[in-house]
């Protein structure tokens, strides 16, 4: 079975508008199905096309780009003949895949587009870390794609749900709730949606296996190991400080607050210590970090204060692996728990971090808030995500609070509507119920959260 990815429409507007002057570079972390969609829309948009795969470490087709860039008739002739493959001048293209292992090739680039004989794809995971692009001229003949696990609605194509999807999109345009029946049938697919993420080889075991968790779940750890030896591979000043974060992502959003604090993960240590750290776990999109922003005005990130961040694991099917280890998942019966929405503890940690996947996936920064009170001594106002309409002339926010359980007060959001009313588009609370508009305050089942 073929995933069907919504970046695939994506690389045919790029096709369209900007191919022949332009290379597509999708950045996204390990095993998210960037080479898979690039050799997909090759093979049905182009007349024929080479795979380059860079992670191979072939000497031969490297040494074409040392010792034929200046006569390029040479270079896509031993291209040619070397993946007996031919060429037909503007109805080819050539996929450099995991380009950062091979630095070179990028900077080739400028002169490839400049030849415009072929279009040009690249894939590149970790593509900005200082160590892969030092000794290089960042070629400004691409247009960078972001891509991520597949999403709710992709996982939802993947099961062939699609009907479900139109009546989902209708009742929150609408802003009416879903039959219960399909609301409940809608909440069981976005449980299994969290428990199995949006990577797709564990999509298509689960979706292959009749619905088997164990298949998925084997997958995810083997990716999960990959990550781990992808860190066990960076520079040396900062190796043990990526490993710390990575290794305690599922603890630290277990904590009430969920962000981290540096003097817990080691004694004397500050936020500026790891600023490396979280620069090498977003840059390769293993994590997405969520920053506090104190003044929630226009331009939120103008207000983002860094020393204080959430850091939530990029696909939440491998943060349930990451945190559960395989027996504790058989064991304590999580996914049955889960399934029937009676696991207590960890679930809002799961909650959480689907819906960050969620808004990333949307193209949103993630960014939080909090208000200590000095008479109270603690924080009376705690928003997990401010949204905003990005308008110039009619900027508003949008906050969002997540609630795993049925039962929740809303105090924080009363709070923070009041204080910034005159700023404020729409209020919304996640929650596992069916959509009900309450006191002004649109309450959505997580599955809407999609459509955010």
């Amino acid at each position: 079975m073929v995933l069907k990815r919504k970046i695939y429409s994506k690389l045919l507007e790029w096709k369209e508008e900007a191919s022949g002057s332009k290379a597509i570079l999708i950045e996204g972390a390990r095993r998210i199905g960037k080479s898979t969609v690039c050799e997909e829309f090759a093979k049905k948009e182009y007349d024929n096309y080479i795979l380059i795969d860079f992670a191979k470490k072939d000497k031969e087709v490297e040494q074409y780009f040392a010792s034929y860039l200046n006569d390029l008739d040479t270079f896509f002739m031993m291209l040619q003949a070397h993946f007996g493959k031919k060429l037909k001048q503007r109805d080819a293209v050539i996929i450099f895949d995991e380009v950062q292992m091979y630095p070179q090739a990028r900077a080739a680039i400028k002169y490839l587009v400049a030849d415009g004989r072929y279009d040009y794809m690249e894939t590149g995971s970790l593509i900005s870390i200082k160590e892969n692009v030092k000794d290089i001229v960042i070629p400004s003949e691409e247009r960078h794609l972001n891509m991520y696990p597949l999403d709710f609605e992709e996982f939802a194509w993947a099961l062939g749900e699609e009907i479900l999807l139109e009546c989902i999109k209708n009742c929150f345009d609408k802003k009416v709730p879903m039959d219960r029946g399909l609301h409940n049938k809608a909440m069981l697919l976005f449980k299994q949606y969290m428990l199995v993420g949006g990577m797709p080889k564990p999509v298509l075991l689960f979706a292959d296996n009749h619905k088997d968790f164990s298949a998925a779940d084997k997958e995810k750890r083997d990716i999960l190991k990959l990550y781990r030896e992808d860190i066990m591979k960076i520079n040396a000043q900062y190796r043990s400080k990526v490993l710390a974060i990575f290794d305690q992502i599922p603890g630290l959003l277990s904590q009430h607050e969920k962000r981290v604090i540096f003097k817990k993960i080691q004694e004397g240590s500050y936020a500026e210590q790891y600023e490396e750290t979280f620069f090498w776990l977003a840059d390769s999109m293993i994590s997405n970090e969520c920053f506090l922003c104190n003044d929630p005005n226009i331009g939120l990130s103008i207000n983002e204060v860094r020393t204080y961040v959430k850091c939530y694991m990029g696909d939440t099917g491998l943060l349930v692996s990451h945190a559960f280890d395989e027996n504790e998942l058989l064991e304590d019966e999580v996914y049955k728990q889960i399934l029937s929405g009676r696991l207590s503890m960890n679930e809002g940690m799961l909650y959480e971090n689907v819906i960050a996947q969620m808004l990333t996936a949307n193209g949103h920064k993630l960014y939080f808030y909090t208000h200590y009170n000095d008479e109270k001594h603690r924080n009376d106002i705690e928003i997990d995500f401010l949204l905003s309409n990005n308008s110039k002339l009619k900027y508003k926010i949008y906050p969002v609070e997540v609630k795993s359980g049925a039962k929740y007060t809303t105090t924080s959001l009363t709070k923070f509507k009041e204080k910034f009313r005159n700023r404020i588009g729409e209020c919304y609370i996640i929650h596992p119920r069916n959509l009900i508009v309450k006191d002004g305050i649109v309450c959505i089942p997580p599955y809407m959260a999609m459509l955010l």
